[in-house]
């Protein structure tokens, strides 16, 4: 379902009144990717990649890309990255399972300012309707850290296709002017 028709014509007034760019940090968690990537020095990030060009096609510019291990250190540092070079939506892509070593809604979580708890119910639920069952055993999450939402999505490309078109680019406009207000 959409945002109602009022709310997004509202949201997308507002956000073109205050000239506001949409900067998006994309951050891939991975590290058997990150393992390669230093390896070979070749960057291979189907997920991120499908998120650059849906970003890009939502009319959003992509202002970081980076990938880095499945580690707290490393999860922070890469925050810290997007939110210094002004990114207002952060999307984590993968990290999000229950595997030992997935540990990026953890980190998050503990630093969210505000918790968004819909997204994760809504993006399963979603996820379920596609995949069945195993959907619950995703962990992803979104929040609000000083002005910018962050959202930690599963790594697979159908996930990161299904967060970003049916809940966080339809959504994003109304988000931002939400957190504006």
């Amino acid at each position: 379902m959409a945002v109602p028709r009022k709310h997004r014509e509202t949201a997308e007034r507002y956000i073109k009144e205050k000239n506001i760019k949409i900067g998006v940090g994309i951050i891939t968690v991975s590290t058997s990717r990150y393992g390669r990537y230093m390896e070979s020095g070749v960057i291979d990030d189907p997920s991120g990649d499908l998120a650059a060009r849906l970003i890009g096609e939502g009319g959003l510019d992509v202002l970081l890309r980076d990938l880095i291990p499945d580690d707290k250190e490393e999860i922070l540092k890469s925050l810290q990255r997007a939110l210094d070079a002004g990114c207002r939506v952060i999307i984590f892509i993968g990290g999000t399972g229950i595997s030992k070593t997935d540990v990026t809604p953890d980190v998050l979580e503990g630093i969210l300012q505000r918790k968004i708890d819909g997204f994760g119910e809504i993006f399963r639920y979603l996820s379920y309707m596609q995949i069945g069952s195993s959907a619950f055993l995703s962990r992803a999450i979104a929040g609000i850290i000083k002005d910018s939402i962050v959202f930690a999505i599963p790594g697979s490309p159908s996930a990161v296709q299904l967060a970003l078109e049916k809940l966080i680019l339809p959504e994003i406009h109304h988000i931002l002017y939400l957190m504006d207000k």
